[in-house]
C-alpha cells in the first residue's frame, strides 16, 4: 500500500507504522468519521493461503467481541482486491518494547502499573475464550500517559502453521514463546502467562533471558534451561517480585498460575513490606515414580521395651508398737505442726509472689486483646509507648518489653510499643480495585477513607472509579482524608405507562435515561396520531442505561419504515479530557434537527443506534454535537 491509497472505499493511507511477520500496519485517515485510525493488512506472500485468509477474518471477528480499555479495539473488517484487512483504534505513542530500551531502568512501582494494565487485558481476552498466542513488548502499545493498550488479539494463531524456520518473522516472537509452544504442542491460556512472566522479566532486566544465533536455538532454551535470575541483575528487586516471575515461567503449565486474575494478584502485593522477608520461589516437580534407594537409618522402626524392675531398697522393718502416752508425744507433734505451717507459708509465698510464668505473644493484638491475654497469666500491661510505623496497622502492637516467651514472676508489667499508622506515604492508584479491600487497608494505616457512590454502566458494584489524591502524592493520615468515588452498579430505571401519551414524551424519558428508542408504526383509528399504542417492556418494569425502549405509534395510515442507524462517536482526549458531553440530533417522521434526540457523556469511542422512522420517499438526517461543536452530520438517510 502507498501514501494516497483508498482502501474500503473511505480508508485513506497516510504512511506506514510497521511490518509483521503475517501483517503490514498503516497509518489512515476515515474519510467517513474524520479520525485517524490503524489499518491491518494481510501480507501478499499469505493472500492465496485459504487457511491463513479464514483464520485472519475468524479471529478478527473474534477480537471485535473485546471491549478492554486496554486492548486495541477493532472498529471494522472487510477485504480490497482480495486482500484481508482490519481497522483499528489508532494509539499515539510507541511499543513497550522500545519504550524499555528507552526507559530503564523503569522504577518498580510503575513496573508493576504497566503489568497490571496488560494483565487486565489479558484476563478480559481469555473469558471470552480468546488466547493471544503471541504476547510480547512489540504488541502493546503505550501511550504518552502511560496508558497500555494490546493489539494483535487473536492473530497470532494464523502464523502457527509457519515453522521456525522463518527466522525473520519469528525471531521476536520466539523470545517470549512458551515451551509447550515450542515444543509444537497447542497453546493455551497458561501460554499467554509464560509470555506475560517474560515480559515481566524484560522490564525488570531491560533484556530477554534467552538469546541464540536463530529462532530454533532459543526455543529449545526456552524448554531446557531455566530462567535466569531477575535478582542476579538487579540485587535491588525484591523476592516476592521475583517469585512473580520464576512461577509464570515455570517449564510445566501445571506449575504456573492458574489464571491471569492469580497472577495480578501475587504481583499487586509484591512490593508489600509484609511480604520482605519472603523466600525464593521453588519449583517442585514430582519424581515420576523413579525407584529410589533410600538410607537405612531413614527407615522407620520400632523398638521393644524392655522394662526391667529395679529392687526398691532393703525392706524396711515393721515398727515397733511403742506404748506411751500423749505427754510423750507432745513435744513432736507440736514441732511437726510447726514445720507444716512454715511450709504452708512459704509454698503460697511462692504460688502468689514468685512463682514465674511465660510471657505470651501478644504482638499485632490490640492493646485491649494483649492485656485480656496478659491478664489470663498473671500478668499486666506496663507501660505504653505509640510510634509510627509502616508495616503494622494502626492502634496494633509493634513489639512488647519483657519479649515473648520470657519467663517472669507473676504480676509484672509487661511494656508495649503501639502503632499510630504511618506519618506519611506516597499515594497508590487504587482506581479499579476492590473499595472494602482498599479502605480496609488504608484504615490500618492510619487514614480516614470516604466514599461516594455513583451509578455506572461498565464498572462493577464495589469498584473504585475515581480517587481524590492522584497516584505518588505524599499523604499524611493526620491532614489528608482519602475519597473515593465508589461504582453502585448499574442503575435501573423503572419504565412508566406511555399508553396514549405522544411519542416525544417517550422520546424525552428516553434522552434523560439515556435509553435507546426504537418507534413502530401502526395504523390506528383510536389512539391519535403519534401517540403511544403499546410498549415494551411494560410499565413497572426496568431497564439500565444503553437499553432499548420499543413504543408502536399511532398513525394516520401513510406508510413508512423504521430503519436502524449505526453511528460511531470518536472520543476527544485534547487536553487531558476524560469525558465528552455528545448530544444527538435527527429528523425524520417524528423529530426535526431542532430536537435533541440523545444526551449521553463518553470516556471513550462509543457506538450508538439511532432508529429513523421514514415515510415513503423521506430522507432522514443526523447531527453529532460534541463538546458544542459539530463533528459529524448525514442528511441521506433512507428507508
Amino acid at each position: 500500500m502507498n501514501p494516497g491509497d483508498i482502501i474500503g472505499h473511505r480508508y485513506k493511507i497516510i504512511r506506514s507504522l510497521g511490518e509483521g511477520g503475517m501483517a503490514n500496519v498503516y497509518l489512515a485517515y476515515d474519510t467517513v468519521l474524520d479520525r485517524q485510525v490503524s489499518v491491518k493488512v494481510l501480507r501478499l506472500d499469505l493472500r492465496d493461503d485459504p487457511n491463513t485468509k479464514r483464520r485472519f477474518r475468524r479471529e478478527a471477528m473474534s477480537a471485535t467481541r473485546l471491549n478492554d480499555p486496554h486492548i486495541v479495539g477493532i472498529f471494522d473488517t472487510g477485504e480490497e482486491n482480495g486482500l484481508q484487512y482490519m481497522v483499528m483504534q489508532y494509539v499515539q505513542g510507541t511499543d513497550l518494547k522500545a519504550y524499555i530500551k528507552d526507559h530503564y531502568p523503569i522504577a518498580l512501582p510503575q513496573v508493576i502499573d504497566i503489568m497490571e494494565q496488560v494483565l487486565s487485558a489479558v484476563e478480559a481476552a481469555h473469558a471470552h475464550g480468546i488466547i493471544h498466542r503471541d504476547l510480547k513488548p512489540q504488541n502493546i502499545l503505550i501511550d504518552a500517559n502511560k496508558n497500555i493498550k494490546i493489539t494483535d488479539f487473536g492473530i497470532a494463531v494464523a502464523v502457527s502453521q509457519n515453522s521456525l524456520t522463518q527466522t525473520n518473522t519469528l525471531m521476536g516472537s520466539v523470545h517470549y514463546l512458551s515451551p509447550e509452544q515450542a515444543r509444537g504442542s497447542i497453546a493455551t491460556k497458561k501460554s499467554d502467562i509464560y509470555s506475560l512472566g517474560i515480559i515481566l522479566y524484560e522490564l525488570l532486566t531491560g533484556k530477554v533471558p534467552f538469546e541464540g544465533e536463530n529462532a530454533v536455538s532459543i526455543a529449545i532454551k526456552h524448554f531446557r534451561e531455566d530462567i535466569p535470575s531477575v535478582r542476579s541483575v538487579n540485587p535491588h528487586i525484591p523476592q516476592p517480585l521475583e517469585n512473580v516471575v520464576i512461577r509464570a515461567t515455570a517449564k510445566d503449565p501445571i506449575d504456573r498460575y492458574e489464571n491471569v486474575k492469580q497472577m495480578a494478584d501475587d504481583l499487586k502485593t509484591s512490593l508489600d513490606p509484609s511480604r520482605a522477608n519472603e523466600p525464593r520461589l521453588v519449583i517442585d516437580h514430582d519424581d515420576n515414580d523413579e525407584t529410589k534407594v533410600l538410607p537405612l537409618d531413614k527407615l522407620p522402626y520400632n523398638q521393644k521395651n524392655h522394662q526391667t524392675s529395679q529392687p526398691t531398697g532393703p525392706e524396711q522393718p515393721a515398727a515397733k508398737k511403742q506404748p506411751g502416752f500423749w505427754s510423750r508425744y507432745r513435744r513432736h507433734i507440736m514441732g511437726a505442726i510447726a514445720l507444716i505451717v512454715v511450709a504452708v507459708a512459704a509454698g503460697c509465698s511462692w504460688w502468689f509472689l514468685l512463682r514465674q510464668v511465660i510471657i505470651p505473644d501478644v504482638e499485632g493484638q490490640t492493646p485491649l486483646q494483649a492485656e485480656q491475654r496478659l491478664k489470663k497469666q498473671s500478668l499486666r500491661v506496663g507501660n505504653i509507648t505509640r510510634v509510627h510505623d509502616q508495616d503494622v496497622a494502626k492502634n496494633h502492637i509493634i513489639s512488647m518489653r519483657p519479649g515473648p516467651s520470657a519467663k517472669t514472676r507473676i504480676n509484672s508489667s509487661v511494656d508495649l510499643k503501639v502503632s499510630t499508622g504511618v506519618s506519611q506515604m506516597k499515594m497508590g492508584r487504587y482506581v479499579g480495585h476492590d473499595y472494602a479491600e482498599t479502605a480496609k487497608m488504608l484504615r490500618q494505616k492510619g487514614f480516614r477513607v470516604q466514599k461516594r457512590m455513583v451509578y455506572s454502566d461498565t464498572v462493577d458494584a464495589g469498584t473504585i472509579t475515581k480517587q481524590n489524591y492522584r497516584r505518588g502524592t505524599i499523604i499524611k493520615p493526620r491532614s489528608n482524608i482519602i475519597d473515593f468515588e465508589v461504582s453502585a452498579g448499574k442503575q435501573n430505571i423503572k419504565i412508566p405507562d406511555f399508553t396514549n401519551q405522544d411519542v416525544s414524551v417517550v422520546q424525552q424519558f428516553a434522552n434523560k435515561h439515556n435509553l435507546q428508542l426504537t418507534t413502530q408504526q401502526k395504523k390506528s383509528k383510536t389512539v391519535a396520531t403519534n401517540h403511544v399504542i403499546s410498549q415494551t417492556p411494560k410499565a413497572g418494569m426496568t431497564l439500565n442505561h444503553g437499553d432499548t425502549l420499543t413504543v408502536t405509534i399511532a398513525n394516520s395510515g401513510n406508510q413508512t419504515k423504521t430503519t436502524n442507524i449505526q453511528i460511531n462517536i470518536p472520543f476527544d482526549s485534547n487536553g487531558g479530557q476524560r469525558e465528552n458531553r455528545v448530544q444527538v440530533y435527527i429528523r425524520d417522521a417524528n423529530h426535526n434537527l431542532t430536537m435533541e434526540y440523545q444526551d449521553i457523556t463518553i470516556n471513550q469511542e462509543t457506538t450508538i443506534n439511532v432508529p429513523f422512522t421514514l415515510k415513503n420517499g423521506q430522507m432522514g438526517a443526523y447531527r453529532v454535537v460534541r463538546n458544542g461543536r459539530t463533528i459529524m452530520s448525514a442528511t441521506n438517510i433512507t428507508g
